[in-house]
């Protein structure tokens, strides 16, 4: 399935370049996983600077480093051909940002950032990039890379450390995660086989529902904590 811009998430109106722009990042997977990462953070006692940095730092490493990545450096090629400098040099900025807020958080006092950084960049380029003969390209890298990780990492920016309250919300995460990958499997291959539009229909609805859940969910989860 070379074209995407047909897919739900991507922009109906705009030039070309903009709507694939956009659906490039996958705003509703880049919103889940960004929650998943607020989760951690306010599953405890919470500092808003610091939610603020972890979803900053979520968006940008897998909403535009990670995706951009996807984009030019695995097997398939979703978006068509892209101007490949031009999109690494977006990953990459976006990477160096990321990590650069993650390092501040991690020398001032939250050292356990680091382990959690170092994993979450060996995911993001094995897993994109297909290394290892695409032996990371799995449910399970996806599971902890998007799923787990994010929570711990939003605890620990908090913290330096993990409850028990982290794991059970990562539990949930991962669930979650699986779910989505799943059913986002199944609506792809759907969506190339192009027979079934009531299916097809079905799974996309069942996508949106679990965005929309999981970032109606944490904006509750938030106001109930601030309040």
């Amino acid at each position: 399935m070379q074209d995407r811009t047909s897919e739900w998430f991507v922009p109906k109106i705009g030039p070309r370049n903009f709507r694939v722009g956009v659906g490039m990042l996958f705003l509703p997977y880049t919103a889940i996983v960004t929650c998943f990462a607020a989760w951690g953070s306010l599953g405890g006692t919470f500092v808003f600077d610091r939610l603020v940095a972890i979803c900053v730092i979520y968006f940008l490493a897998v909403g535009v480093s990670a995706h951009c990545l996807d984009a030019v450096g695995g097997k398939t090629k979703p978006w068509g051909a892209l101007p490949k400098r031009k999109i690494l040099a977006i990953a990459l900025f976006s990477l160096v940002v990321s990590f650069s807020i993650g390092l501040y958080y991690a020398f001032l006092d939250s050292s356990l950032l680091f382990p959690i950084g170092i994993a979450e960049g060996f995911f993001l380029f094995a897993y994109n990039l297909e290394l290892f003969g695409g032996r990371f390209h799995n449910n399970i890298s996806t599971i902890v890379s998007w799923g787990i990780l994010p929570v711990f990492a939003g605890s620990v920016i908090q913290t330096n450390s993990i409850s028990i309250e982290t794991i059970s919300l990562s539990v949930i995460s991962a669930m979650l995660t699986y779910f989505l990958i799943t059913t986002s499997r199944k609506y792809k291959g759907l969506k190339i086989e192009g027979m079934d539009l009531k299916k097809i229909k079905n799974k996309e609805n069942i996508l949106k529902f679990i965005t929309l859940v999981v970032v109606v969910g944490t904006i509750l989860f938030f106001v109930i904590r601030f309040i």
